[in-house]
């Protein structure tokens, strides 16, 4: 079988992970990596047996596909380029910072009938796609991201940084438009939303409450889900999945006894699946999980709560600024 042909663009922190997983895909020829810093090129490189570029466009000519891993702010002229020229592109959330830019390139995909697939990675953890069997009717959804602070993803505040993974969960999770949203936040170590907490209330009823920081001493990843008759709680950074729901027998009271039933996946890479769906999606010419347009939703909601967080700061100022 041919091998699929692709590159990746921009290998930080990220990127280098993008590298790895193609390297390791029997059905990949990872061609090269390209980054504005040369030494990161170059290691990245020698680790991946591949070829070092200091400029993707020269990369471009020889792959078919690539994943771009470059800041936020980039994303838009990065991939951009890539599209016009041809190729099907796998690019990091948020796919963009604006909506006119995401707009754009969904177009671009459209026209030339490539592929664009956004890296919501949390929707290819393992425990989210075990829930799936599990969901009936989602009526109350708790949400908390805490993370350790890092000198890094501080191009955007938190909630496109982390927040907008909760997001795209949710929106997956409830088939509703949101009616309403309540949003708060403030900085803390940065110039941006360091924390930020949102209510949204679905037309279908259900609520969902997402919390989200990058100001904690520990690393925090959950989601609860309460629904008729059972219970879900999902912990992302350990690929669990636990469900609870009323057993047949009962106990001394009468009442139903608990029925527990915990799945781990912890052998399962979640970057590793999301690269291989990308894979398998360039060569049979499917719509990804999260494809330009749910990568597009995501962004408009998170930006409703950016805006949000702002219209409470500018109401409350005085004590947000004491």
């Amino acid at each position: 079988m041919t091998r699929t042909r692709i590159g990746v663009i921009g290998v930080g922190y990220l990127g280098k992970f993008h590298a790895q997983k193609y390297m390791a895909n029997p059905e990949v020829e990872l061609v090269g990596v390209a980054d504005l810093n040369p030494a990161y090129a170059a290691e990245v490189a020698a680790v991946c047996h591949t070829t070092p570029f200091a400029d993707y466009r020269e990369l471009l000519a020889q792959v078919e596909a690539v994943s771009v891993v470059v800041p936020t702010s980039l994303h838009h002229e990065v991939a951009s380029a890539c599209l016009l020229a041809g190729k099907d592109v796998m690019l990091e959330k948020p796919m963009t910072t604006t909506l006119v830019e995401a707009d754009a390139l969904i177009a671009l995909a459209d026209q030339g009938k490539r592929i664009l697939q956004v890296g919501h990675i949390e929707q290819y953890n393992p425990a989210i796609l075990a829930m799936t069997e599990h969901l009936t009717q989602p009526l109350f959804i708790e949400s908390h991201r805490i993370h350790v602070f890092k000198p890094r993803g501080l191009d955007v505040d938190v909630v496109l940084d982390l927040m907008i993974h909760d997001i795209d969960i949710i929106l997956s999770l409830v088939k509703s438009p949101i009616a309403s949203m309540h949003a708060v936040g403030m900085p803390v170590f940065t110039q941006t939303t360091d924390i930020a907490n949102v209510r949204l209330i679905f037309a279908n009823g259900c609520t969902a409450n997402l919390t989200v920081s990058r100001v904690s001493r520990e690393n925090i990843r959950r989601l609860r889900i309460f629904q008729p008759h059972s219970f879900l709680a999902v912990d992302y950074g350990k690929k669990e999945i636990t469900v609870i729901k009323p057993g047949k027998e009962l106990d001394e009271n009468g009442m139903p006894q608990e029925e527990v039933i915990s799945s781990c996946y912890l052998h399962q890479d979640a970057l590793e699946l999301e690269l291989a769906d990308f894979v398998r999606n360039i060569r049979n010419r499917t719509q990804p999980k999260v494809s330009g347009r749910e990568g597009r939703l995501a962004l408009a909601v998170a930006q409703e709560i950016m805006a949000g967080i702002k219209e409470h700061a500018d109401t409350h100022s005085q004590l947000l600024n004491g």
